[in-house]
């Protein structure tokens, strides 16, 4: 059924300081895809949008450990990052460029914030290099989480979820350099007062239509256990957008700040993109127009997504709606340790599309994503799980198929019974509780595509020398597999529309076989 209700689908602004990995594309990208697919096929309205969040200090640090400014590294990243995207057929609507335009939605999004006198100045302690002269913040400062004891950067805790308290975090070190001293020194910056969103901020998850995957609510519960950090607005650092206020002269606007105003702007942009373009940058997201709203971020961002981002939303009063759900996924290992740029610990996405189709490597993905708790790529792996799991069985349907309607022309129909229908309905079922909220599962999905695909091969098989008007139940139900299968699928299935199990006939057609995967690594 078609619905002009826009879905607005947000997948996390990447940190450009290389292309995408495997385990990001086991995450957010992925779901939020495959989120997306499946709602365009239903016939609604979608806006799926993501970009590069360039203001962040680990850009520097990237960019400095290269030996290249970091002009250079946005360039290069974002080309990665939006080849990454296309390798494995991530459906994004608009990839939206940090321009001078972002940059100033972005400074309208906060200043009227300040102009309703939502933010606050506030004297903190902040960690602090004497050596460089600078202010250490995120991705150039380094510790001990308080609340979990694990390694962490600042900004988010990714052992615990938290945020990152700087006054409490322990045996600070500079990132670039382990031996210069880091001391704490007093900053006066702008805030928004988290405290002051508290009774709203419980309101609104006590009173959610359904509960979201349990880490996150896990990390909402202890966070909302405890008193909420203020959110700083702004940092005396040199890396982000020029903070407009006189009370914090030099400041620049806090990265992280940037996420929800990036996200409202990459929805406008991608609605202009589609000939829809609105003179306010906000209007998609104006709580008249009732957008369904769903984010895909990984667990160490849930805290801003469902709480800090949120709390910026509740700041300017009713204007904006609320995301309908945000689906949160674990960390994807490589070889059990956690996939990491920086040490090089990593699986390029454009490297492992350009050795396996990629409708493989969804697949594969899809069946072994993080969704409650980590889970570990291997390269060997994903040929022997592809290969066994999926193309063998597909192509042995393909095969069968073709077998059981020989002497048919494709585009004959053949009638379909009662009980067929009933089957048909039943498959639906099945992978709609796959791709709707709040039973959105990857897993669950590739696991039946490969359980019904082998179902569906045996029973082929069995079919074979019937009369041509016992095909039509059988076709009619791999029919179903195709459609269900695409939003994972997209190169065998294709793009259609979502099917319905009310046909009381089917044409014969060809199933598409799959390729293997190249020359297997196992021995």
């Amino acid at each position: 059924m078609s619905s002009q209700r826009l879905t607005v689908v947000i997948g996390p602004s990447a940190t450009p300081n290389g292309g995408l990995h495997v385990g990001h594309m086991a995450g957010p990208y992925l779901g939020a895809d495959v989120y997306a697919r499946y709602q365009r096929s239903r016939g609604h309205r979608v806006m799926f949008t993501t970009g590069t969040d360039d203001s962040q200090t680990y850009v520097d640090t990237t960019a400095r450990r290269r030996g290249i400014t970091t002009g250079q590294l946005l360039v290069e990243a974002a080309a990665d990052i939006q080849a990454s995207l296309d390798a494995l057929g991530i459906s994004v609507d608009a990839f939206v460029p940090s321009d001078a335009v972002y940059r100033t939605h972005v400074l309208s999004f906060v200043t009227a914030l300040h102009e309703a006198g939502r933010l606050r100045l506030r004297t903190v302690r902040l960690p602090y290099s004497a050596a460089r002269g600078e202010y250490l913040i995120d991705g150039l400062v380094a510790g001990d989480c308080a609340v979990c004891l694990a390694d962490t950067c600042g900004g988010v805790c990714e052992s615990c979820g938290h945020h990152v308290d700087y006054e409490r975090l322990h045996n600070l070190r500079s990132t670039a350099d382990p031996a210069d001293p880091v001391t704490l020194r007093e900053a006066t910056i702008l805030v928004l007062p988290m405290e002051e969103y508290r009774a709203e901020l419980e309101s609104y998850h006590a009173n959610r239509p359904f509960r979201w995957r349990p880490h996150i609510e896990q990390i909402i519960d202890e966070l909302l256990g405890r008193p909420l950090l203020d959110m700083a607005v702004t940092y005396p650092i040199a890396r982000g957008i020029p903070a407009p206020f006189p009370e914090v002269p030099g400041q620049v606007i806090n990265p992280w700040v940037e996420a929800m105003p990036a996200s409202i702007h990459g929805t406008w942009w991608g609605m202009a993109r589609a000939g829809e373009r609105t003179e306010a940058p906000d209007e998609q997201w104006r709580a008249e127009h009732d957008a369904r709203l769903v984010y895909f971020v990984g667990y160490d961002n849930a805290p801003n997504w469902s709480l800090t981002y949120l709390a910026l939303l509740m700041a300017h009063g009713d204007r904006y709606i609320r995301p309908e759900a945000i689906v949160c996924n674990e960390f994807y290992e490589l070889d059990h340790e956690k996939f990491s740029t920086s040490r090089g610990h990593l699986v390029r996405s454009v490297d492992l599309a350009a050795e396996v189709p990629r409708d493989l490597v969804r697949f594969f993905l899809a069946l072994t994503g993080p969704e409650n708790q980590r889970t570990n790529f291997s390269r060997p792996a994903v040929d022997d799980v592809a290969n066994r799991r999926l193309v063998e069985p597909w192509n042995a349907l393909a095969d069968a198929v073709a077998k059981a309607t020989v002497g048919l022309e494709p585009g004959t129909e053949l009638p379909v019974t009662p009980a067929g229908r009933q089957r048909a309905a039943a498959l639906i079922e099945r992978f709609e509780l796959c791709y709707e909220l709040p039973t959105f599962s990857l897993t669950r999905a590739a696991e039946g595509i490969a359980a019904q695909t082998a179902r569906l091969a045996e029973l082929a098989e069995a079919r074979l020398g019937a009369e041509p008007a016992a095909l039509g139940d059988l076709l009619l139900e791999v029919r179903i597999l195709l459609d269900c299968a695409a939003p994972v699928l997209v190169d065998v299935a294709g793009t259609p529309d979502w099917p319905g199990a009310d046909n009381t006939a089917i044409s014969v057609f060809t199933v598409p076989k799959l390729p293997s995967t190249v020359e297997l690594s196992l021995p």
